[in-house]
């Protein structure tokens, strides 16, 4: 049982092709993979399996999307973008947005994730709401990946993204990075989770909750000890992530 993509013309394969290798220049030469990873990402999150309503469709560049409180920062994102965009006017806002999250993570040193293009962009942004909210914990986090379709392992494996960047005070109320290099994808998040709190790193209430269940923390272990588990696991769950509510199970 596959997947079930829509066609696009090789014309659109081309400028796909051809808008990767111009993300993959602005985002080494701008170092923001990090916030390249969480626009794919809060594009993406928000799908809602029953109403089937949300998810990665190029709405969180209309300010009613892009004001909810946890898209903030996110605005700069889109501007950094929107020159390349202006580059590939058939490329949809969909796509690109997805394309940019998978090139922040190759350029970061992290997974291959495959990128099947034909997401339309909709017109109806979703209510707030739907995203993680950090300062919770075990259930909220099952809760909202639940809503996404997700898996307990998708959700550990998700989380591990967290070794790229940092929060703001001004975006998130937080500061600080989960790992000493915020700009290198590897499985350090995983390692410093188990290693306890040290000063200058972040942990947040979210991300201390995958110890607090012993699935999540099954998990955390793993890939702590297992960069390639980790990798595999991640880009088979950001895959699922980028299409939520676009491919049709064949």
């Amino acid at each position: 049982m596959g997947k079930l993509y829509p066609t696009v013309s090789e014309e659109y394969q081309k400028s796909v092709e051809k808008c990767k290798r111009k993300l993959r220049g602005l985002i080494a030469e701008k170092k923001c993979a990090p916030i390249m990873l969480r626009l794919a990402w809060h594009s993406a999150g928000t799908y809602d399996v029953k109403s089937k309503t949300g998810g990665p469709f190029g709405t969180i560049r209309h300010s009613d999307e892009l004001s909810h409180n946890a898209n903030n920062g996110l605005d700069i994102a889109i501007r950094l973008l929107e020159p390349i965009k202006e580059q590939f006017p058939t490329i949809s806002y969909a796509d690109f947005y997805q394309l940019a999250g998978v090139v922040a993570i190759e350029i970061t040193g992290g997974p291959d994730i495959p990128f099947h293009p034909g997401r339309p962009d909709k017109p109806e942004p979703p209510e707030e709401g739907r995203l993680p909210d950090a300062t919770k914990g075990v259930d909220h986090l099952r809760d909202v990946f639940g809503h996404m379709g997700l898996t307990d392992k998708d959700i550990v494996a998700l989380s591990g993204a967290h070794t790229l960047g940092r929060c703001h005070k001004e975006r998130s109320g937080f500061e600080g990075a989960w790992t000493s290099n915020p700009l290198i994808f590897d499985n350090c998040y995983f390692k410093e989770l188990l290693s306890g709190e040290k000063e200058g790193l972040l942990q947040l209430p979210s991300d201390k909750a995958l110890l607090e269940d012993p699935v999540f923390r099954s998990y955390v272990e793993k890939y702590a000890a297992d960069e390639d588990a980790f990798f595999a696991d991640y880009a088979e769950a950001h895959l699922k992530l980028s299409e939520l509510g676009f491919a049709e199970e064949e």
